[in-house]
């Protein structure tokens, strides 16, 4: 696995931490953690390799938890928080964020709320009117939403 694969991981983990609304300070750690992954001269997996956990550890932004998580993901191409993360918020979720106007909180609220998990979720809600009935979403949210649901695959 690639550097930029993994922190392409760890920013996925901090937007489905964000979609759930959950501590600032850890998804802030793992945005932290793969800007100096991506930006690392080395790769991972050979630091890992070679290193193990001590050598991951000396990345500037990794603590112990995330180096374990580096390293569990080298080594079997993922993560435990991840799977745990995704069996509960899907990562098609993400999907959502491409779309401009909904942004976290509104994806948050899209998921938890009315269930929607993708795209083709959203578009199903839209087309039935859902979401003109959704609070904070006004006429021209709303049609700017569905505008950009036209021009996604």
């Amino acid at each position: 696995m690639t550097n930029e694969q993994i922190a392409r991981r760890f920013n996925q983990m901090a937007s489905l931490m964000e979609v759930r609304r959950e501590d600032p300070f850890r998804l802030r750690s793992y945005r932290m953690a793969a800007e100096a992954i991506e930006t690392w001269p080395t790769e991972m997996s050979e630091i890992a390799q070679q290193q193990g956990l001590a050598g991951v550890l000396e990345i500037p932004g990794v603590g112990k938890a995330l180096a374990g998580k580096i390293v569990e993901l080298v080594e079997t191409g993922t993560f435990e928080a991840w799977e745990k993360l995704t069996a509960e918020t899907p990562a098609t979720v993400l999907d959502l964020l491409e779309l401009p106007g909904v942004g976290p909180k509104t994806a948050a609220m899209l998921h938890q709320k009315y269930k929607i998990a993708s795209l083709d979720d959203l578009r199903k809600f839209a087309e039935g009117g859902g979401l003109e009935q959704v609070d904070g979403i006004g006429q021209k949210t709303a049609d700017r939403i569905k505008k950009n649901l036209d021009r996604m695959p």
